[in-house]
């Protein structure tokens, strides 16, 4: 007799599963190898429309200032850009049937306007606009004709751009609305967010840690996104396209996650009638500017084979070489592609007038074609007329529960796995990366970009295990999740050694089931009949917690211990096994003895800011580092009768802080953000003060008379050793005064960081409040409107 709840389950997740991975192309393109339009897209008459049909609109304004990344484009008040802010802009609109008539519908001549969208029937028109360089982005929304201006969303220090029109009538944007920072650097981060057509009930419907922006809707209705987020890999070479539904659920790779250069797939849109897609090729250190290209997600989900066209001609030979910044080579620069047909499209491309961009046609025979140009410069051409309306994707989510649930078929499928024996895996671990909440004003670089502040050794991410679940005999595994966190998976052999790991993030929305056929199996694997899947005969499982309560991880809580019990009465200071191995637990700068000298000695083996290849199995982490071997085989001194072996606990806590790439500090807050790595009591005069003294500032805060700046000074009554000491000492008591985020006792004290942890609650309460109000149906308009 079936289980009839186990088949419901299985056909939801069979249907989500088909969503995600079914292949929506309907072409087969071998190569560029006599490409024709043609012999692609026939001649309907789509394919014949021209981009003079309809009135064009688009925005006037400057290009966004250099900075940082594609991304930072913002220039939030109060925020580390908010200075390069550059005013003077317009909405306008060109009417090729009336001899190139040009309108102003709108004039912004101290602010910004950006990301039209046009709706479904023609007749409003919805963007993004900053008045000036006091205000911030807010969605506005006016009539065809210009009249009717209305905004939607308010608040100060939030930025909201990229606004688009949902098929059911409520709108999607990019938001400011949980505040975060991109990890390697300082610079604030969109999500996407949805609200009613009025703008009440702004809900968040994506997690991810950096950036999600530039949306549109797929012909289905799905929503196709630009996603930003890196979890234990590179940040440059880790913003592809994504898709998820309109209310958050079913999150996917689209195309490009492992795929080096280019370093941004930007402004993703649907070519009409064909699957393909259209994109901005971009770089991660540039303007969101770069070349077009058109991919084939049947020709694959990464690399350079999807890649069939691209503008110029050329960079199609960049894309899968080089680094995440190749294409800031591209000349002309284009933007803002908007498909027309199969055939054609619209877009903005520089004109050769310095940074001016100009309105251009682009069909696929090579023509491009001037539309318009003008001072400073043209932006967001799209069509003011209808468009078909996609199908509404009904709604998953039940905002009244707090959890969803995963399904994973066979973990034993993948990339890889076929080396993993079947019965190895035992558990699946769930861990969350949490965002970066604050920043600080110098950055630890472990050759991997600006950490600021610093967090570990070679890594960005600080890291929260939610807990195991157990693995099945045939390798599936169906559990609960806290809902609308980014989390991901690690698979654990019988001592809790992983083996093998995600290195992107997922999410579930509450009461969203969903779900992958294996670990890093190819995209468009189908799922197995569920009558042959143990997990789903039983209801799902809840997360074993790893010992207490889920918390971010920190090496001086969770496993310095582990050394002090077993290891530092040999491995300390003054101590052979110390010269060899020193495993104390002293303050350092800007982290502690042992795990410096674990780090620095190579004793694990972690990508930190890794490859954006995908890892074999065992590749990394517990099972190919060298201090699992020595805790596994025990090691001592048989001479004084010594022989080290680790608990159960004691072992597995070592071998998961490696496991999950060897995070340090288990905060992004500091309590020295304006010093040394974010992390220094001294401030930098004194630094400077006892590198002149010393020639060095390796300090010792804990014990400071065994400093090894101190080694070289000899005589402890010397004015300079003195001198020093009291320096190092300085430090130590200020730490006893001021715990640091590694100790114990660590709370926010910095003014900065006390505001935005106020902003962020502020902002979590005013989504709370919007979904009681869409649980009760009615609605809520934030506190600013």
């Amino acid at each position: 007799m079936r289980n009839a709840a186990a088949e419901s389950l299985f056909l939801v997740f069979r249907q989500s599963l088909t969503l995600r991975w079914t292949v929506c192309c309907a072409l087969w393109i071998v190569s560029l190898s006599g490409f024709k339009p043609a012999h692609l897209y026939g001649s309907d008459t789509a394919s014949r429309i021209r981009a003079t049909d309809h009135p064009i609109v688009f925005v006037v304004r400057h290009p966004y200032a250099p900075d940082h990344h594609n991304t930072a484009t913002l220039f939030q008040t109060g925020e580390i850009n908010a200075h390069k802010f550059q005013g003077g802009s317009a909405i306008r609109t060109i009417d090729f049937t009336r001899g190139s008539e040009l309108t102003t519908l709108l004039d912004v001549p101290d602010g910004v306007a950006r990301d039209l969208e046009v709706d479904f029937d023609g007749s409003r028109i919805l963007f993004s606009m900053r008045r000036n360089k006091a205000d911030d982005y807010h969605i506005y929304e006016m009539n065809a004709d210009g009249s009717g201006l209305k905004q939607l969303t308010h608040g100060s220090g939030i930025s909201d751009i990229d606004p688009i029109y949902l098929p059911d009538g409520r709108i999607l944007f990019s938001s400011t609305r949980e505040p975060k920072y991109c990890m390697c650097n300082r610079h604030i981060m969109c999500n996407l967010f949805t609200m009613a057509e009025d703008g009440a009930n702004i809900q968040q419907i994506g997690h991810s840690t950096l950036f999600e922006g530039h949306p549109s809707l797929l012909p289905d209705g799905r929503v196709l996104y630009d996603r930003w987020e890196y979890i234990d890999r590179n940040f440059g070479d880790a913003q592809g396209a994504w898709v998820c539904n309109p209310d958050g659920t079913q999150h996917s790779i689209h195309w490009g996650n492992n795929t080096n250069s280019p370093g941004a797939v930007l402004d993703n849109r649907a070519v009409p009638g064909t699957g393909l897609f259209l994109s901005t090729f971009s770089s991660c250190h540039d303007r969101p500017w770069g070349a077009l290209a058109i991919v084939n997600r049947k020709l694959g989900l990464d690399g350079r084979a999807p890649v069939v066209r691209t503008w110029p001609a050329n960079a199609i030979d960049w894309v899968g070489q080089g680094n995440y910044d190749t294409f800031k080579q591209v000349q002309p620069k284009y933007e803002d592609p908007y498909p027309l047909s199969p055939t054609l499209l619209l877009c903005s491309r520089s004109v050769g007038k310095g940074e001016q961009m100009g309105i251009y046609r682009i069909d696929l025979e090579g023509g491009e074609t001037l539309l318009h140009s003008e001072e400073p410069g043209c932006y967001d051409p799209m069509p003011l007329a209808s468009r078909v309306r996609p199908p509404v994707i009904p709604s998953r989510v039940d905002l009244n529960q707090s959890v969803g649930t995963f399904y994973v078929a066979d973990v034993y499928r993948g990339m890889g796995m076929e080396a993993i024996p079947r019965g190895s895996i035992h558990w699946l671990r769930v861990v969350e990366s949490p965002e970066k909440r604050f920043w600080t004003s110098a950055g630890w670089d472990g050759g991997t970009g600006q950490q600021a502040p610093g967090m570990a050794w070679d890594d960005f991410n600080n890291k929260r295990i939610l807990g195991t679940v157990p693995v099945e005999e045939d390798g599936s595994a169906y559990f609960e999740v806290p809902a609308d966190r980014f989390v991901y998976f690690q698979l654990l052999d019988e001592r809790g050694m992983m083996l093998q790991s995600m290195r992107s993030g997922t999410m579930v929305r509450p009461g969203e089931t969903a779900g992958c056929v294996g670990c890093h199996e190819p995209g468009r694997t189908t799922v197995p009949n569920h009558e042959s899947v143990m997990a789903v005969r039983g209801p799902p499982k809840r997360l074993t917690p790893w010992y207490g309560p889920p918390r971010n991880f920190g090496y001086l809580a969770e496993v310095q211990p582990v050394f002090d019990q077993h290891c530092v009465s040999c491995h300390d200071y003054g101590k052979m096994a110390g010269k060899k191995l020193n495993l104390a637990g002293d303050l350092g700068l800007p982290f502690n003895t042992s795990y410096k000298a674990l780090r620095q000695g190579n004793y694990v083996t972690v990508p930190g800011a890794g490859p954006y290849q995908t890892l074999l199995p065992k590749s990394w982490g517990s099972h190919a580092s060298r201090l699992t071997k020595i805790l596994l085989e025990g090691h001592g001194d048989p001479e004084i009768d010594v022989q080290v072996k680790l608990n159960h606990e004691s072992f597995d806590r070592v071998v998961t802080w490696i496991d999950i790439n060897a995070p340090y500090y288990p905060e992004y807050a500091s309590a020295y953000g304006g010093n040394r790595y974010g992390r220094s009591p001294l401030n930098e005069f004194e630094l400077k003060a006892l590198r002149k003294l010393t020639g060095s500032t390796d300090v010792n805060f804990t014990r400071p008379e065994i400093s090894r700046c101190l080694e070289k000074m000899a005589d402890p009554t010397d004015p300079a050793y003195v001198e020093a000491l009291k320096i190092i000492r300085t430090g130590r008591d200020r730490l006893a005064d001021r715990p640091r985020a590694d100790m114990a006792g660590f709370r926010l004290v910095a003014e900065n960081e006390i505001r935005q942890q106020a902003k962020y609650e502020a902002l979590r309460h005013s989504e709370k409040k919007a979904r009681q109000a869409v649980r009760h149906g009615a609605k809520y308009y934030n506190t600013a409107r």
